[in-house]
Formats: C-alpha cells, sequence, structure tokens
C-alpha cells in the first residue's frame, strides 16, 4: 500500500509574526520555518503504518518555493521513502494546492493520502476537503484515530458532540487532528539517511495546473489591542459595568 502525505512549510509555531509595513501580508522574512504541525502528525501516522506492515512506501510532497526541500527533508528524515517538491513561487491558494494534489495522486495511485487538517499560517481547513472532491475520493476530516485493514480504513473523527466512526473503502482521504498520535523527534543518523533518500522536483506547468491566485488580499492588519481587565469588589459592581460600560446587559 502506498500513502501520500502533503507537507506544508510555515512558519515555526514559537515565533510571534508581525504585519509588514504596507499592510499587503505578514512579514515573515528572516522568520524560522518549519513543517506544520499537523502534517507532523499525518506523516508519523504513516510512517507507524509502515512500521506495522500495512504500507510499504510513504510519499512526501510539498508545493512552494525551492526552500520547500528543506521540509521534505524532515519529512525523510521522520520516515518518508521519498518526496517530491512541485515548486512555485505563486502564492498557492488552498484550492491550487489540491488541483496540484489532484496531479500527484493520479500520477502516483496511493490507496491513502493523509494531511494534516489545517495550516497554522491561514487556518484555512480546506486543502483536504477539496483535494476529496476533485479527486472524487471518500473523506474523512479531523481524525483522532485510524486504522487500515481488508482494503478499508477506519477512522474515529472528533465533532461537536463527541466522536464518529466512519468507514472508508481505500483509497481515500484522511486530515489529522491533534490527539491521533505524537510526533517522533528526528535524529541525527536519519537526518543524514534523508540525503541520500530521492528527492523529485517538478513545476505546475509539468502537471498541467494553472495555480493563478482567485483571491486577493486587500490588507492585512494586526488585531486590536485588548484593554486591561480590572478587579471588582462584588457582583453587583461587576453587573453594573457589564450594563453601563461593556453594555453587554
Amino acid at each position: 500500500m502506498k500513502i501520500v502525505v502533503p507537507v506544508k512549510r510555515v512558519v515555526d509555531a514559537n515565533v510571534k509574526v508581525g504585519v509588514k509595513a504596507d499592510k499587503t501580508g505578514v512579514d515573515i522574512a528572516n522568520a524560522k520555518m518549519s513543517m506544520n504541525p499537523f502534517d507532523e502528525i499525518a506523516m508519523e501516522e504513516a510512517v507507524r503504518l509502515k512500521e506495522a506492515g500495512v504500507a510499504t512506501e510513504v510519499i512526501a510532497v510539498s508545493a512552494g518555493v525551492a526552500q520547500c526541500q528543506e521540509t521534505l527533508r524532515t519529512a525523510l528524515a521522520l520516515g518518508a521513502d521519498r518526496a517530491i517538491l512541485i515548486e512555485s513561487n505563486e502564492d498557492l491558494q488552498p484550492l491550487a494546492v489540491a488541483k496540484l494534489l489532484r496531479s500527484i495522486v493520479e500520477k502516483e495511485e496511493p490507496q491513502l493520502v493523509i494531511l494534516g487538517k489545517q495550516a497554522i499560517d491561514d487556518d484555512n481547513n480546506q486543502t483536504g476537503q477539496m483535494l476529496a472532491a476533485l479527486a472524487g475520493l471518500p473523506q474523512a476530516t479531523f481524525a483522532s484515530k485510524l486504522s487500515v485493514a481488508d482494503g478499508k480504513a477506519t477512522v474515529t473523527r472528533e465533532v461537536d458532540g463527541g466522536a464518529q466512526t466512519l468507514s472508508l473503502t481505500l483509497p481515500a482521504v484522511v486530515t489529522t487532528d491533534l490527539r491521533l498520535n505524537e510526533p517522533r523527534y528526528v535524529t541525527l543518523p536519519n537526518i543524514m539517511k534523508a540525503k541520500k533518500k530521492p528527492l523529485e522536483i517538478v513545476t505546475p506547468a509539468d502537471l498541467g495546473v494553472d495555480v493563478t491566485p482567485r483571491l486577493k488580499t486587500l490588507k492585512v492588519a494586526e488585531p486590536p489591542q485588548r484593554s486591561a481587565g480590572m478587579k471588582v469588589p462584588d457582583v453587583a459592581t461587576l453587573v453594573e459595568k457589564l450594563r453601563l460600560e461593556a453594555k453587554v446587559l
């Protein structure tokens, strides 16, 4: 069984970013970049399926600038067998990424595509669902448990009311939630091994996909600063302030 795992290069979760002076976007110049945390979970799950003998090959895929090779090398160090970079300097929006991934899926014919439910930079939570729709594959989102056997994937997914269990006929698309697993640390020997693993580079034109942005960002602004909190001596004072100052009563 072959598994494809899309991974995205994002600003490290511990880095605080600010808005550009011209308010056209977020300033990520010289910011530390890393693999999207939800994609790390997806990669870990794919590697565990391979270690359990369920999968035979794990392929990491990324779309973006040339520096995404670093993210793919991390994926290879985590246990992926080979990697594919779809290199583009365009602003790749979710629909464009989904179309690119569909082309990879059509070429590689994996039985399972596992990806993070969303990226921590834009928080769109769209690519997995769009990919499933474009490729005509069954999907299960927000997976907190995954098992594969007899040509089917059983997925426990987190929903507002608790948990829901779905059975999908493979091939299928699964997006991961936080509680699916705990990703492993990358070890130095595996980093060295990753340098020798194959990394293929293609372009959107090679795949016949138009990645021209459909949406235009008009303005990006910092969120308004919160005012300082205050302590009140009793409930009566609290109610008065909620009514007269906050005007929520």
